[in-house]
């Protein structure tokens, strides 16, 4: 009998079973052969980090930066689904509303003319709730708001036929 996946494992299969629902329609069999596939094509940094525990971070960042890199290929070239991955902590600046509504607006302009469609947005709680820092009451306010603001601007600029995907990790 296989042992149990952990919870990070589990954690990614559900993205991944999440990120890739037009293509596995939610069958976590399927799921699971893109995130092994995935964590196959990190095989170094997943060794690594199971000598270095503190690495964890830095796998999962790799993980998600892959899986988003596969879904755009998946939908280079599809006319039916538009897709765009907004990364919180690749920013300039901090990614307050004021400045991700910015990058914000350029995917969703882009989704528009999507009758189906996906938007990820990765890394915004680490963005403003950084793992090395602590939690405070105002950080994690922070990241509730620009939760509710991005929920908020995508549900107002997404015109009313389409189908918006919206996916935080």
């Amino acid at each position: 009998m296989p042992a149990a996946p952990d919870r990070d494992e589990l954690r990614r299969l559900h993205f991944v079973n999440a990120l890739f629902a037009h293509l596995t329609g939610h069958d976590l069999y399927l799921a699971e052969q893109i995130r092994s596939a995935i964590a196959f094509s990190l095989g170094e940094l997943e060794t690594q980090m199971r000598e270095h525990p503190e690495y964890a971070a830095r796998y999962d960042a790799a993980f998600t930066d892959a899986a988003a890199k596969l879904v755009a290929q998946f939908f280079t070239g599809k006319n039916a689904h538009g897709f765009f991955h907004w990364d919180a902590a690749s920013t300039l600046v901090s990614p307050t509303p004021l400045f991700a509504r910015a990058e914000l607006m350029t995917g969703l302009k882009r989704l528009a003319p999507f009758r189906e469609s996906t938007l990820l947005v990765t890394n915004l709680r680490p963005a403003l709730v950084p793992p090395d820092r602590r939690a405070t009451p105002k950080r994690e306010r922070e990241y509730a708001e620009a939760l509710d603001y991005i929920r908020d601007l995508a549900a107002a600029r997404t015109p009313s036929y389409a189908n918006l995907q919206l996916l935080f990790l």
